[in-house]
């Protein structure tokens, strides 16, 4: 007869909730755990059971690698050592939200009412904060906020600070021009310029013929958006390397599918990732400290 302490349920678990065959405690001969060393000791004393605390709300889906780039770059940053030390995130990934350029330029539907429905989804699901990886979108941003129960990040002026304070790792406060890397919307809108002109910085834009090849290398048959790295990030390398000679003491990747394909040196200056730079913003206002350069 199987004694009490052998018998093993229909579901390859054992009484005591562990898996069959797998001892309650350490084998014989084998060190306990001292108190730094047990993961799930500290695990614990880091949850709030009943409470999953703020979270940080993500209107994706524009696009959908973007997405996920922030949502990675939100978890590397983190300060954390167990899983529970992490922010709860949630993500509405929409790819089906209208394109944003098509509306303004007379060829498409609104996409407000369809990134406002997103907006409330996350903040009913327990968002306190909305982050928005798309540049381009942030032209919509006054009717987003308005329309916003909760505060949204606006990831131009978070670029602004960051430069002018030393808030990008590596990067000392920038006090020369900043060329930028973007949409011919994002361009056009004039953005990134009353942000950056807010803290004493002017922005440098490429002369039309690079921003074609900027333009292509984000939404062109063989771009990034339709998942052909190579011949975009070339165009880019040489829209840049333009910049730089036109006096852009710094590039902004202005287009958060940009850093899907540039490297740390690609260029003579440094570039920002203003997706990594919203993501630190993010951290700092739910956990009220800086978050780390990059998890080890």
């Amino acid at each position: 007869m199987t004694k009490p302490s052998q018998r093993i349920s229909t579901n390859g678990f054992a009484p005591n909730g562990l898996p069959a065959g797998m001892p309650a405690a350490p084998a014989a001969g084998m060190p306990a755990p001292g108190p730094g060393d047990d993961y799930s000791v500290r695990a614990a004393a880091a949850g709030r059971p009943g409470d999953p605390g703020p979270a940080i709300g993500i209107l994706g889906g524009m696009g959908p690698e973007a997405t996920v780039d922030l949502f990675a770059k939100i978890v590397r940053a983190t300060p954390a050592r167990v899983d529970q030390d992490h922010v709860r995130i949630v993500i509405d990934n929409n790819p089906k939200i209208p394109d944003r350029t098509a509306f303004l330029r007379g060829a498409g539907p609104d996409p407000v009412p369809a990134m406002v429905a997103s907006i409330k989804g996350l903040v009913s699901l327990g968002a306190s904060l909305i982050l928005i990886p798309c540049n381009t979108a942030h032209v919509y941003f006054d009717r987003l906020q308005a329309a916003s129960p909760v505060p949204i990040l606006h990831i131009m002026r978070e670029v602004a600070r960051a430069l002018v304070a030393g808030g990008v790792p590596g990067l000392p406060p920038v006090d020369g021009p900043a060329g930028l890397l973007a949409t011919e919307l994002t361009v056009e809108s004039g953005l990134y310029h009353r942000a950056l002109a807010e803290v004493g910085l002017e922005v440098v834009v490429p002369a039309p013929e690079y921003q074609a090849e900027v333009t292509r290398a984000i939404f062109g048959a063989d771009g990034i958006k339709a998942g052909v790295y190579g011949p975009a990030r070339q165009r880019l390398l040489e829209a840049g390397t333009h910049l730089v000679e036109r006096g852009a003491r710094v590039l902004i990747a202005g287009c958060t599918e940009l850093p899907l394909v540039l490297r740390p040196g690609d260029f003579p200056v440094p570039w920002v990732d203003p997706a990594e730079i919203l993501a630190r913003a993010a951290l700092r206002r739910l956990l009220g400290a800086p978050a780390e350069a990059a998890r080890r």
